[in-house]
């Protein structure tokens, strides 16, 4: 998918506020304070099949649309806005004071201003008349933080998109719309069918979060069951069904683990010796980890480390999750 961007920093610092500005007339009025040395900014959309995602990195800035702006374009797309700091201001006659890292609902077919500092935010665009099934749940959210369990796990699903359009093909992208329909209902309407259609995508969505909380704590000798359950939001029942496939929980950091270590003796880069390398990564001892990388990998640590010095290709482990049955966004869209 190629999309479309625009920055700031193609124009001298004096006119980067005045091109932001520009970029985003009859949509929103931007201001603030006075800047000084310029104003950086960058906007990245994609335009999908029948709705849209951006995602954009800004100095702070108050945004307003107002009745005037309704008026002179009357485009009603809701959008679904996930940043990193909080947001406060006024979604129609609702107060905004969002949370980070939450995602919250707005409308584009009502006033709004919004105040946040410096950001990286992504936008979720929903047009009405693509999705006329959602009004009555979306409506309903106008200016709210979806700050639940699912709400948060719908802002993950939105980030797991954004790194993964590139893999994705213009064959994918009604499979895709699909999709998203499914998740937004699961999430901001919750029931039973609604579930049961976007499970594979909850499930996709809340193994994005472990594999990423994993990663944070890959090095720390604590990370086991309790830690995850603790960082991603979830039951021990929840995180071991979820693993399952995957031969569970310690199975599972253990794979990741592996999968490190694969790329630390590959990287030239490293000096760092065999036993520096499994203890880094928790291994009790070398024999141990030796054991448990030939097991994975079919050679030897020493292998792999000879094979890079001396120029001999190996096929990388691709880092997937073979046994799951979603391994990647893409084979997830098959069902839909």
């Amino acid at each position: 998918m190629t999309p479309v961007r625009f920055s700031t920093r193609d124009h001298a610092p004096r006119h980067q506020f005045d091109a932001w500005i520009g970029w985003f007339d009859s949509v929103f009025d931007v201001a603030i304070d006075e800047p000084a040395g310029g104003f950086e900014a960058e906007s990245t959309t994609w335009s999908l099949d029948g709705f849209g995602l951006s995602i954009v990195d800004a100095p702070s800035l108050r945004a307003l649309r107002s009745k005037t702006l309704v008026r002179r374009n009357p485009v009603d797309h809701w959008v679904i806005t996930l940043g990193q700091h909080r947001t406060t201001g006024q979604g129609g006659d609702v107060t905004l004071d969002i949370p980070a890292r939450v995602p919250f609902v707005v409308s584009l077919g009502r006033e709004m201003i919004s105040d946040r500092a410096r950001d990286t935010r992504l936008q979720l665009y929903l047009p009405r008349d693509t999705f006329s099934e959602l009004a009555p749940a979306l409506d309903a959210m106008q200016g709210q933080a979806l700050d639940t369990a699912l709400g948060k796990l719908l802002g993950e699903y939105i980030a797991l998109l954004q790194r993964n359009l590139t893999e994705l093909a213009p064959e994918d992208l009604p499979r895709l719309t699909n999709a998203m329909r499914s998740m937004v209902f699961a999430c901001v309407a919750p029931s039973a069918d609604h579930a049961a259609r976007a499970a594979s995508l909850i499930d996709l969505s809340r193994r994005e979060k472990v594999r990423r909380a994993v990663e944070r704590h890959l090095h720390a000798t604590s990370l086991g069951p309790d830690t995850l359950c603790r960082e991603v939001g979830m039951s021990r029942t929840q995180l071991y069904r979820l693993l399952n496939d995957d031969g569970g929980v310690a199975r599972y950091i253990q794979r990741r683990r592996l999968l490190q270590a694969y790329a630390d003796l590959s990287n030239p880069a490293n000096s760092r010796s065999i036993t520096e390398i499994a203890d880094a990564l928790c291994f009790p001892d070398a024999s141990s980890f030796s054991r448990a990388f030939k097991h994975e990998f079919g050679m030897t640590p020493r292998d792999v480390r000879a094979a890079w010095v001396t120029g001999q290709q190996l096929t990388p482990p691709n880092g997937r999750d073979d046994v799951a049955p979603y391994a990647t966004l893409r084979e997830c869209l098959r069902d839909f």
